[in-house]
This record gives C-alpha cells, structure tokens and sequence, in this order.
C-alpha cells in the first residue's frame, strides 16, 4: 500500500473536517506528512489543507527553520501560521516544550478540525520504552493513541503503524529537504538516549524490535479500552446526582466506590480522573485509602498535581482553578436589579422584591444568625450543617445582609428570612488539557 493510499484510509473518519492541520517541524516526519496530503489534495476532494509552525525559541538553530517551512509550503500551496510560545523553565525541557506546543495547538484549532502529527512507528516504541523505565502502568503502556480529543478538534497520529524507513524512502523518492534538529543527537536527553544508544542494540538482536514494541502498546491500548470500559459501568452508580447540583463540580458518592476490589476503584478512579488532572504514581496512592476511609466527620483532602480531591460528607469532590484560593471580598451591591459580579467566586442574582435598606453581600466570619419564621433567631453554621453543605462551601457562599441583620443564604431557599431568592453561580473548575 502506498503512503496516500495509508493516509486515505486512516483518515476517512475526518473527510468531512472542516480543515486539516499539519503540525509542521520541518523534520522529516511532518515534512513527508505535509506533501504526501498536499499531493493526495489535488487527486482527492479533502479539508483545506494548512500547517503550522510552533517556534518554541530554545536553539538558535531553529530561527531558520520558520523559513524553510514557509519555503515547503510555498511550493506545495498549502498556508502556513507560525506560532512563537514560551517555555517554562522545568525541570525536562523536552516535556516544557511539548506543553507549550500542545497548549499552542490546542488554542489554534477550530471547532471540528483535525490536527495531524508525523509521529511514526519508531516514535510509538520510543515511546513505549521510556515510560516503561518511568514505571508506567497500563495507561502509560498504552502509548500515544491514533486519535484523541485536544481543544475544540481532534489530534491524529496517521503514520503510528509506519517506520521511519518508509517515510525516508518517501522523501527520497520525491526529493524532499528536511531539516535535521541538532538537539536530537544529544543523548542526554532520555528520548535520544533511548533512540541511538538502546533501540540500535535492540534491533542488532532482534530486526523487528520496533515493530514488535509498537504492536504490544496497542495490546495494552486494546486492554487498556477494556478497563476503561469497566471503568465506566463501576463509575455510573458512583456518578449519581449530588444534592448540590448546583455546585456544577465533578464529584463521586464513595459507598458505590466501596463495593469494589482496591483495583477496581483504583481503575474507576484513574479513568474519572484522567481529563482533570495528572494522575498520581503507586506510592500516592495512599491519599486515596485516607479519604475513602475517614471518618464521617472529616474533611480530608488528597492533593493531585491539578487540584485536590476532598472529602464532604459520603462524597468526594474535584476542586480546582479558584475553589483552592480564597476569593476577594464582595463588592457594593447598589442595584440588585442586575447581575453582582463576586471577584474569583462566579455570579450572584436576586429575584424578587428589593429590600428596604443598605444591602451588602458577606461572607461567613462565624458567629452569623438568622431570624427565620417559625423559628427564630438560628445559629448559621448549624443551618449549614443542617442542610448538609459541604465544608468546602461555606466560606464562599454570599450571604445577603439588609441593615446588618442576614436575611438569606445564597441558593437555600429554606434559609430566607424575606421573600425573594438570592441565586449564586459559583465558579467552576478549570480543567486542565490533557
């Protein structure tokens, strides 16, 4: 099979995308990648067709290379963007940049596009090794997926079942210039390592050593769909509604979690996780066994690497972005006839009739009370408990204050001493991109 009849087959399920983008390097991969579907575009009625350049500034090299790549595009009449990021100073550069690329792919693409990456078969068994030397379970096992999710479009490997030999041979034959990046021959990095220093023994001994990496990470990413499908029959009982659907935070009711084998709930656990944060080693695990097993009174908290799961109640929450900072105080509330806009706490509204009085929205300090009908004047913070609140809650849940005395709770009705209701839209999580 030729490399365009590779690509149309592979790429079928994204005929009808509304662009195609190849993340354009101006090595070998992506240069073989962008003229072989520039060549299959003037034979076949495809997605317009445009690359991009992330010009990552960490060698003085690369200054030249936005050049060449808007050479090759030019003599294939396919548009260009080039895009300049920032870096973050990490501790592995090469995971920064990757970050930093990603985060600029991921913020170009266009609702329902597809991006293209010029990752080979030898890319997927690098791959393979070097997160099995990380200790890598079956998710890191799995390898780069053929297609996933990123920003508002997908992200597409078409080449993962393609060695290097051929995309050379490719180039060869049509007489394509790459551009050769000088840090990849540094094998101090861990990726150059693997590829010119243990992949070459490997496959002195065994020819077909690449080959045969690549094809066992989509075994285990055969394995891994099938865990993950487990995952997602143990997660719909745990997934059921909270009593506070208003907090439009993910969380999980822990007594469905508790049926299963630790394996089970660790497994229903990395897969609810995964969109939201990193996930955590072995060793961390630990933090899950607490929260699960504390007592009913506690709040405890297991920190991630994007955010934290906490304990309210039987039911643990996700909380990132601004839940785990502590918002400015309210501002003056002089028409509440319009929306109160709460620095780093969302959005508050009153519907119904304007108090008499100076109005001004709080939070708690303690101490609070509530005159309510039929019962008198209530301590606030056992209304609170209550009602069940989660603890997390209570520091940022407006209260509306009318001549000094509190008059309602946001978003608890029951908890009004004037008729009218105060409705508040927290902040949600941000999510992190995967």
């Amino acid at each position: 099979m030729s490399l365009g009849q590779h690509l149309l087959q592979h790429l079928e399920p994204w005929r009808d995308a509304p662009g195609w983008i190849v993340a354009l390097s101006g090595g070998l991969d992506s240069s073989v990648l962008l003229h072989a579907l520039a060549t299959l575009g003037r034979e076949h009625s495809l997605p317009p067709l445009r690359a991009i350049h992330v010009h990552h500034g960490l060698q003085s090299a690369a200054d030249a290379w936005p050049a060449h790549c808007e050479r090759l595009c030019q003599s294939l009449g396919v548009p260009l963007q080039v895009m300049r990021v920032h870096v973050e100073p990490l501790a592995s550069i090469e995971q920064a940049a990757r970050n930093a690329r990603y985060s600029a792919f991921a913020a170009e693409l266009r609702a329902g596009e597809l991006l293209l990456i010029g990752q080979h078969r030898d890319d997927q068994a690098e791959t393979l090794l070097l997160r099995l030397m990380r200790g890598a379970g079956l998710r890191g096992a799995a390898g780069m997926p053929e297609a996933r999710p990123l920003g508002q479009g997908t992200l597409a490997r078409p080449l993962l079942e393609l060695g290097r030999d051929a995309l050379l041979e490719y180039a060869r034959d049509v007489g394509l210039q790459w551009i050769e990046d000088p840090s990849n021959a540094d094998s101090r990095h861990a990726r150059n390592y693997l590829r010119h220093e243990v992949l070459p023994q490997l496959q002195a001994r065994w020819p077909a050593a690449s080959a045969n990496l690549a094809r066992s990470a989509g075994h285990f990413a055969e394995a891994l769909a099938l865990l993950e499908q487990l995952a997602t029959d143990d997660l719909a009982v745990a997934r059921q509604a909270s009593p506070f659907a208003w907090l439009a935070l993910p969380s999980l009711a822990l007594a469905p979690l508790r049926e299963l084998s630790e394996a089970r709930q660790r497994n229903a656990l990395q897969a609810w996780l995964a969109p939201l944060s990193r996930l955590p080693d072995t060793d961390h695990w630990v933090g899950w066994v607490a929260l699960r097993d504390a007592a009913p009174g506690a709040a405890p908290v297991w920190p991630l690497a994007d955010g934290a799961l906490v304990r309210a109640g039987d039911r643990a929450w996700w909380l990132a972005g601004l839940w785990q900072s502590t918002p400015s105080a309210p501002p003056g509330w002089s028409n509440l006839a319009e929306p109160l806009r709460l620095p780093g706490n969302g959005e508050l509204q009153w519907h119904g009739p304007v108090p008499a009085g100076a109005v001004e929205v709080r939070y708690r300090q303690g101490g609070e009370r509530l005159v309510l009908p039929g019962r008198g004047s209530r301590d606030l913070k056992r209304l609170l408990n209550e009602a069940g609140v989660p603890p997390f809650v209570r520091a940022r849940l407006p209260l509306l204050v009318v001549e000094g005395h509190l008059v309602a709770v946001a978003n608890l009705q029951n908890l009004s001493a004037i008729a009218g209701t105060l409705r508040w839209r927290p902040p949600t999580n941000d999510r992190c991109l995967r």
